[in-house]
């Protein structure tokens, strides 16, 4: 079965490792990394998906009088020990993670700390991927890595009692029940993941890490960790996309491929999602064949939040759906682990582990998502035991049985003896369910079909490389719509020219006698101070939508009047209204009062916007290919939902809006105080428009001249 390793293929190195060991949940590791770090004497590297500087390492723990918390305890060794030093590399996340971050970490991590702690945010990766690998390597000879990053809401131990008190995030805050998986290796392999490390920071950073070699016969294994493994080959597997000078590496999808394939009676997973067709498909022919193996997957009720039970929960469910179809033979169970009943609570399986048989582990940062085959960074560990590996085959099995045995709410011995007993691991499992609150429950995963409806294919959602911008546009917006764009941009650009050209003519010729600045900023701050302004420019932009005022001569006239954040509320607030009542109108008028006003229009866009929904009015906002009181007459008539078309407005107009905002903010700086500086910003906020419009308009024709070719 080691032959199933094939370096360069499905794994980057096979490397030994003199000890290794399996961590389960977030109170081993978080202590074992405690242990190891205050044994650390040269380097710490620490790389993760995230980090949290005020994360508790140990609770309610004896600590030796060394700190708890993250951030403390590394500023403490890092004074303590010249020869120290630390790299923290985190991925510079997407802002819909922001209220899951730590609040400025560059500060807290890189500016308070001490000088050899060293922060960094990791956006070596193309536009919409993450850095998801999850790697702690200490003085080059001790290493982890798996699903476990070092931040909130990841301790809890292997117990998951609904009500801990130990289980809160920096902010005190509690959280659910959550399950992780880490794996723990030294010697060669280590060093291994200390190359793999240091490769990443100095891609990220651009300055090579300062590493001194660490104290001779100092060992920073941790001595509350018993090892499950020793001088034992360890494969480790990557994901990275094709990213300016770094090439596209595949071996995570690979391994998981010929693992699967390699299978002969089980397959044991754990992970959060599942929805990589690649893995789909491999399970398929799997589960068809007639003395296929088993396939057990132990997942979450829930991936997490709205949007995750929207988007990956919906693809799951897709997937599922497939598998079950080819499950002829019975051999496919779906399960999610129930902590209690009354009041219900599941537990969130986070981990990324694959068992095959007793002869194949796999413990990684990997998802059994398209983006962990190809477009995030990821990175796995595996072990494999031959034919005659009798004790290696042994601890794996024993592995496999203390993680079920946790979900079932059982020892691991009871699940080894109920393995032995029964005819396959199925059996073994449903031998031990119910009779607890605590146990494996068969997972559901039906969708609503209007959810389903709207929630677009994967390859946009969970793309397993990355989707070029005019494939994401064409999803949308087809072809003979894009010039529209284009002439509706003109239109904008124009009309924002035309107000620069008023401005300027107040200011600069005799025209400015007709209007005098200063009284017309005494009215704008009279309507500031009325009570009722927020009812005043709310109405007037639905009114204002009514007969057809062009939406951006609105928000520069609001930020000209009630400043740049309140006029920023007021103008997302007034226009979001009148996209809202304008659709209702339209759903008022009928079709064929509507067509009078958008005459060919119509057909296109009502039949887009009913087909993709949600993605859709976000894309028409961002690329408006119509005036916008057309296209929410439109969207009236068409078979949109009403949530899915406010909910849409409203994330799709930010970018404009604020935009817009913007560039009024430097309008009405230039009518205040017209010097060369605020001129100059102006001007280069308009060419800058301008350049976004002239690039749109090649970039269409070059989309064109391709098809006609």
């Amino acid at each position: 079965m080691k032959a199933l390793f094939q370096p360069s293929q499905n794994c980057h190195r096979l490397v030994t490792a003199h000890r290794a060991a399996v961590v389960i949940d977030g109170e081993d590791y978080f202590r074992a990394l405690h242990q190891a770090f205050r044994r650390a004497t040269s380097s710490i590297f620490i790389v993760g998906w995230d980090l949290h500087s005020e994360v508790r390492l140990i609770r309610d723990e004896e600590d030796d009088g060394y700190p708890a918390c993250l951030g403390a305890l590394l500023d403490r060794l890092a004074d303590e020990r010249p020869e120290l030093h630390v790299y923290l590399l985190s991925w510079d996340f997407a802002m819909i993670y922001a209220m899951e971050r730590e609040f400025f970490p560059r500060y807290k991590l890189k500016w308070r700390s001490h000088d050899h702690v060293h922060f960094g945010l990791d956006g070596h990766h193309p536009v919409g991927a993450s850095q998801h690998q999850k790697v702690v390597v200490i003085d080059n000879a001790l290493a982890f890595a798996g699903g476990l990053d070092v931040s909130q809401w990841r301790w809890d131990t292997s117990q998951h009692h609904p009500q801990d008190d130990r289980r809160v995030d920096p902010g005190g805050q509690t959280y659910p029940p959550f399950h992780d998986v880490q794996m723990v290796v030294d010697g060669p392999a280590a060093a291994e993941l200390g190359k793999l490390v240091r490769e990443r920071w100095t891609r990220s950073e651009g300055d090579l890490p300062d590493v001194s070699a660490p104290m001779e016969d100092n060992d920073p294994w941790p001595s509350c960790l018993t090892p499950d493994f020793q001088n034992i080959e360890v494969a480790i597997a990557r994901t990275l996309p094709a990213y300016k000078d770094q090439r596209q590496v595949r071996e995570v999808r690979q391994l998981y491929l010929d693992s699967i394939a390699a299978a002969r009676h089980s397959i044991y997973i754990e992970n959060q999602y599942l929805s990589a067709h690649c893995i789909g498909e491999a399970l398929e022919t799997r589960l068809k064949e007639k003395d296929g193996p088993e396939v057990v997957v132990v997942m979450p009720e829930q991936t997490g939040g709205w949007l995750e039970q929207h988007t990956m929960d919906v693809l799951r469910a897709r997937l599922v759906a497939q598998l079950q179809a080819a499950d002829q033979h019975d051999r496919l169970r779906l399960y999610y682990a129930r902590i209690a009943e009354d009041p219900h609570c599941a537990l969130m399986v986070h981990a990324k582990v694959m068992i095959i048989d007793d002869t194949i582990l796999r413990v990684g940062s990997s998802n059994l998502s398209n983006r962990s085959m190809g477009f995030d960074s990821e990175c796995d560990l595996a072990v494999a035991a031959g034919p005659a590996d009798t004790a290696l085959r042994k601890t794996i099995a024993a592995v496999r049985a203390r993680l079920i045995g946790e979900h079932l709410g059982k020892k691991a011995d009871a699940v080894i003896r109920a393995v032995d007993t029964h005819a396959g691991l199925i059996e073994a499992i449903e031998s031990l369910q119910g009779g607890d609150t605590r146990t494996l429950v068969p997972l559901d995963v039906e969708i609503d079909p209007e959810v389903n409806a709207w929630v677009p294919e994967s390859d946009l959602l969970d793309p397993e490389e990355p989707v070029a911008p005019d494939k994401l546009v064409d999803q949308f917006v087809s072809p003979e719509q894009q010039p529209s764009a284009f002439r509706h941009g003109i239109k904008i650009l124009i009309l924002i020219g035309v107000v620069i050209g008023l401005t300027a003519l107040w200011r600069w010729t005799p025209l400015g006698e007709w209007i005098d600045i200063d009284s017309a900023r005494m009215a704008a701050e009279w309507m500031q101070q009325q009570p009722l302004a927020p009812l005043f420019v709310t109405t007037a932009y639905i009114l204002g939508g009514l007969i057809a005022i062009p939406v951006t001569l609105m928000v520069i006239a609001t930020v000209v009047v009630f400043g740049t954040w309140q006029g920023l509320l007021y103008a997302l607030a007034g226009s979001w209204l009148s996209a809202v009542v304008l659709f209702a109108i339209g759903r008022w008028m009928g079709r064929d009062t509507v067509r009078r006003f958008a005459g060919s229009l119509l057909n296109r866009l009502s039949r887009k916007l009913s087909e993709a929904g949600l993605l859709t009015v976000i894309t028409f906002r961002i690329v408006p290919v119509a005036p916008f009181s057309v296209i929410n007459l439109i969207a009236g008539v068409s078979e949109i939902r009403w949530r899915d078309y406010a909910l849409g407005t409203l994330i799709g107009m930010l970018p404009g809006v604020v935009a817009v905002v913007l560039l009024a903010d430097r309008i009405a700086a230039s009518l205040h105080r017209p010097d060369l500086g605020q001129v100059t910003l102006l001007l280069a906020a308009i060419a800058l428009v301008g350049l976004g419009l002239v690039w749109l308009r090649r970039w269409i024709k070059r989309k064109h001249d391709g098809a006609s070719s």
